[in-house]
């Protein structure tokens, strides 16, 4: 491996610092571009309310990020000084469980493959017939969860508490910053990362970047990424830091 390869962090403004303090220890040479921005939405929906309001009728409340519980719980904060009792709470990844944990949860998680198709192999979601399941959640996204627990049962209701926009940059200024800092490796923690990536590149810029290697967290935005024909893609175990910086280090350590 080359001394101290560039890496581009993509997470989310805010959320991108113990990362790269792992890159940076490990020998790597961070740097970080954000390719989603969150932002709270203005105002709830009457439903969205009455979700809230009905909090405590839920058997199920699932967390699908951390971002969900940022919002999310912010929101819930509005309705419910104390949260209510007797609930199953989620969280699909690390990150997620541990925001819940500082608020005195015991979430549950499906372990290393912490995608919506893990949380659904959880037993307590296999016999959820007329359960009621909140999805805290952003705007769009994926509706594997929301089809599946239907599917099997479920009264199914989505909290949709924030959205996920592309950066707003002049044309042009991703490609020249990567080029200027000799970026070798982007890690890119959701499908969208990816999305928003290929929109804020011109196609001769994309030509370039295809040769690029790309970190993704699951199979699913691997897939993604090889049919916009990047050639190097490396999938971690997950979204976590510790599995996309171990990811990292092993593909470097065969380069």
């Amino acid at each position: 491996m080359a001394a101290e390869p560039g890496v581009l962090v993509t997470r989310p403004a805010g959320q991108g610092e113990a990362l790269c303090r792992l890159l940076a220890a490990a020998g790597f040479r961070p740097l970080q571009q954000p390719l989603l921005e969150l932002q709270a939405l203005p105002a709830l929906t009457p439903a969205m309310r009455q979700c809230l309001l009905d909090l405590d009728g839920y058997q199920h409340v699932i967390f699908i990020s951390a971002n969900a519980v940022r919002f999310g719980l912010a929101c819930i904060d509005d309705y419910w000084p104390q949260l209510p009792l007797g609930l199953n709470w989620y969280a699909i990844g690390a990150t997620t469980a541990a925001l819940l944990e500082e608020r005195g949860l015991a979430p549950l998680s499906p372990g290393r493959e912490m995608t919506s198709e893990g949380l659904l192999a959880r037993p307590e979601l296999q016999q959820v017939a007329q359960q009621r399941v909140l999805i805290v959640k952003g705007e769009g996204g994926r509706d594997t969860l929301l089809r599946e627990l239907t599917a099997r049962g479920a009264r199914v209701d989505e909290l949709a508490c924030y959205r996920r926009r592309c950066p707003d940059l002049p044309a042009g200024e991703l490609a020249a910053t990567v080029a200027a800092a000799g970026v070798e490796f982007i890690l890119l923690s959701s499908g969208e990362g990816l999305v928003n990536l290929l929109a804020l590149l011109h196609e001769n810029e994309t030509t370039k970047f295809r040769e690029m290697c790309l970190v993704v967290p699951s199979p699913r935005v691997a897939r993604m990424a090889q049919e916009a024909g990047f050639s190097q893609v490396v999938t971690a175990d997950n979204a976590s830091d510790e599995a996309m910086l171990r990811a990292l280090q092993e593909y470097s350590a065969g380069d």
